[in-house]
């Protein structure tokens, strides 16, 4: 955290918040360059940031960007500034790619340049040092890299880099914000801060995923192989060795080998081509052809919203099997759909969705195996599932953390 010693000679911006009667007026800046992302990053930038700019009429925000791309994207209730960079953050910070000094050098010196009260960085993934007197504010989403970089990042050099942004991150806020108490708690950990300096502001499901009267599979879907017929077990993220998929197809492998499970076919939702995080799937294809589950296992590449909640009405159980999760988003959305959930203990999800899951130690595959045969046999187990994930989905929202958000950064700037 910022000790009050700056790092190097900070840029004097200034002051431009005020008050009116109780209302504090701030003129907020925010890296965006992760806008497009497909992965949990994107999604919950595009879902907390249109929330906030939609709700918080009082204070004026400056989105900035690096692409034309996300500067199309932006809500139009934000300000927006496109810096040139010679590749896109999205991809250039990625596990293999390589994030030039002079693109880093470029969005810091714009993200310093204007009189801001608050710089927030929706995640560290896209973070860069800036020298400005205005507060800081970086989301840490989990610690899944601390804890496995070996499964996440690829090389030393991306270790090392990943491990000294994080470390600037964490040096530069004046608060670090995470996306639940689960994560928060390894934060501190893991990080050796004080607990009353990290703060949690949640997720939630868009309001597209929801239960839909009649589910049929959308053209995009038939053209892939999904008819709805039979029963299908789901997986959404990414093939990232944390994931844990070799050992979800290998115990799919082995219930499939009985007759009671014959129908039943494994669905791998998440980008197979393009992937900017480090990416499994060449391995995990090779595991589904060599234990003979190729004709039952299907990849679908990325697919966008209309045809996700339509798969997951469809769904008779997603599968979360990762070693850790800071958040577990797609298990919100499934059960915003009705889809019952198995996933892993490393996570918030057994307090957020309590008796919507049955979770399961990710180091044990035969507890997967039994959770697995247990959801798939009974009906019962599922409608209960169903209905308690049901309810407990609909108690989380992005207004509702658009709103804490503000509030956080109203304490933050008035320290």
């Amino acid at each position: 955290m910022n000790s009050g010693l700056p790092l190097i000679p900070e840029v004097v911006s200034q002051t431009l918040w005020k008050i009116e009667g109780e209302r504090m007026l701030m003129h907020i800046g925010v890296d965006a360059t992760c806008y497009q992302n497909k992965r949990g990053y994107g999604r919950h930038a595009r879902a907390l940031l249109g929330a906030l700019v939609r709700l918080d009429t009082d204070n004026r925000y400056t989105f900035f960007v690096d692409s034309a791309e996300d500067s199309a994207s932006i809500p139009p209730e934000a300000e927006t500034r496109l810096v040139a960079t010679s590749s896109p953050t999205v991809i250039s910070a990625s596990s293999t790619g390589y994030r030039s000094l002079r693109d880093m050098w470029r969005m810091s010196r714009a993200m310093s340049s204007r009189g801001f009260d608050l710089l927030l960085f929706p995640t560290v993934y896209s973070y860069v040092p800036v020298f400005s007197r205005a507060k800081k504010m970086v989301m840490i989403h989990d610690v899944i890299a601390e804890r496995y970089p070996e499964l996440t990042l690829p090389s030393r050099r991306a270790r090392f880099f990943w491990k000294t942004k994080v470390a600037l991150g964490r040096w530069q806020a004046d608060a670090i914000v995470t996306v639940s108490e689960y994560s928060r708690q390894n934060i501190v950990k893991y990080f050796k801060l004080k607990p009353e300096n990290v703060f949690v502001i949640g997720e939630a499901s868009d309001p597209v995923f929801c239960v839909l009267d009649n589910p049929l599979p959308t053209p995009h879907l038939r053209s892939i192989g999904i008819t709805g017929a039979g029963r299908m077990v789901v997986h959404v993220g990414g093939f990232s060795p944390h994931k844990n998929l070799e050992a979800l197809v290998a115990v799919f492998a082995k219930l499939t080998s009985r007759r009671t499970f014959s129908d039943v076919r494994l669905v791998l939702v998440g980008e197979t081509e393009k992937e900017v995080f480090h990416s499994y799937f060449g391995t995990i294809k090779e595991q589904v052809e060599r234990l003979g589950i190729a004709d039952r296992t299907l990849f679908t590449g990325y697919l966008p919203d209309k045809d996700l909640v339509v798969l997951l009405n469809l769904s008779t159980v997603l599968v979360l099997p990762s070693f850790m999760e800071g958040f577990g988003l797609p298990a919100i959305e499934a059960a915003a759909c009705g889809c019952p959930l198995v996933a892993t203990t490393a996570s918030p999800l057994p307090s957020l969705l309590g008796d919507g899951g049955l979770f399961i130690d990710p180091s044990q595959p035969e507890e997967l195996e039994g959770a697995l045969t247990h959801v798939l046999e009974s009906e019962r187990l599922r409608s209960q599932m169903r209905d308690a994930g049901l309810a407990a989905a609909r108690q989380l929202t992005w207004e509702s953390a658009a709103q804490q958000m503000i509030a956080l950064m109203q304490k933050v700037v008035r320290r």
